[in-house]
């Protein structure tokens, strides 16, 4: 009688991918269902968890939220207000009139994001009987340099100077809030801001205010998009890159997936792999990036679902691509997982592996 640990010894130690699949197909010949979940979680933890790479250690270039672009609109900023002492609402008009990127750092002195500076613009248009800035007319003046009418320079100025001298906002309401300006850079208004910019910032500051707000936080919400298809766009580079036939799905082509491959699950899975000469649907691939354990589990699902739509297909490979330690959580995520792809999970380390496995083999270089 085979032991539940003989046979994750067996899956583990398997000399090829193609060798793990087939010691993956025996757990159901060699053991009860009762001891299965185990042996599953176990695999999971031992042969996978190391793999897996946290989301949390990877950040997307994002060139307007990186230090040569914010330097060179600082640049323009100290420059034209000469050093922060030229501050007058006319004098902060003529800068951002004249060099629309320069308010990406006057904006920032503020504490305040792009959607709540638009909106306190609307508090000084109304008083002068003018137009108020929507938010994306300030990225465009921060990210492109878009050009500012005469009305727009005035009320941005306006609104700097209100905000810098803490006049734009009422009194907190209460003794236990405080306005955002009341921050190291600009407690005291202007007389701080020139302090800083002449004997620069302490690290302690600089850490304290990361913690405020969150290392990163602004470019990981800019950039949210792109962190959900970090594994698609790797696996997408990897089948262009190896000449692996291959659809990319979408909201635009599930109808396409439907009749072309006769997969019938709904939404299709991330990708279908198909043979350049037959045509025919050779692998279905699902990829998850998930943060936490709760929404492994939820993700797990979803697999569950796509292994029922591989067997009706005849048994075409189903694939999963993981990250994020959501799936560190064995039991009742990786595990059911496992089952459900017969052990052809990979991660973001262990990608190119990936094409070792059948049907990938035969497909390399096809396109």
């Amino acid at each position: 009688m085979v032991t539940p640990a003989q046979t994750v010894a067996k899956i583990l130690g398997a000399g090829s991918w193609d060798q793990r699949v087939a010691q993956m197909r025996l757990v159901s010949q060699n053991h009860g269902t009762g001891e299965h979940a185990g042996i599953y979680a176990e695999v999971a933890r031992q042969g996978y968890v190391p793999n897996l790479s946290p989301d949390f250690a990877y950040i997307h270039d994002s060139p307007f939220y990186e230090l040569p672009y914010f330097r060179a609109a600082y640049v323009l900023a100290h420059k034209g207000t000469n050093g922060f002492t030229a501050v007058t609402a006319s004098d902060l008009a003529r800068v951002v009139k004249a060099e629309p990127t320069a308010l990406l750092a006057l904006r920032t002195l503020t504490g305040l994001t792009k959607t709540e500076f638009a909106h306190s613009t609307a508090l000084i248009a109304a008083a002068h009987n003018i137009d108020a800035l929507s938010d994306a007319k300030v990225m465009a003046s921060e990210s492109k340099g878009t050009r500012l009418s005469d009305e727009q320079a005035k009320v941005i100025g306006l609104t700097l100077a209100g905000i810098l001298e803490g006049t734009l906002f009422a009194a907190p309401p209460t003794t236990d809030v405080r306005v955002k300006q009341k921050k190291p850079d600009t407690t005291n208004g202007w007389s701080s801001v020139r302090d800083y910019a002449t004997h620069g910032v302490p690290l302690e500051v600089l850490l304290h205010q990361r913690h405020y707000g969150g290392a990163f936080r602004q470019v990981l919400d800019a950039t949210s998009t792109r962190r959900g298809d970090l594994i698609e766009d790797a696996v997408e580079e990897l089948f262009t890159r190896e000449g692996v036939p291959h659809i990319r799905t979408g909201s635009h082509n599930q109808a396409e997936i439907a009749d072309r491959f006769e997969v019938q699950v709904a939404p299709a899975p991330d990708f279908v792999v198909y043979d350049q000469a037959s045509g025919n649907l050779r692998a279905m691939l699902e990829c998850k990036l998930v943060s936490d354990g709760g929404t492994a589990r939820d993700k797990a699902l979803r697999f569950e679902r796509l292994r029922a739509e591989s067997v009706r297909l005849g048994g075409v490979p189903l694939l999963a691509v993981l990250g994020g330690m959501g799936w560190t959580r064995v039991n009742d995520t990786l595990g059911p997982v496992l089952r459900d792809t017969e052990g052809r999970v990979f991660t973001l380390s262990t990608l190119d592996e990936m094409l070792t496995v059948a049907p990938f083999p035969q497909l390399v270089g096809q396109v």
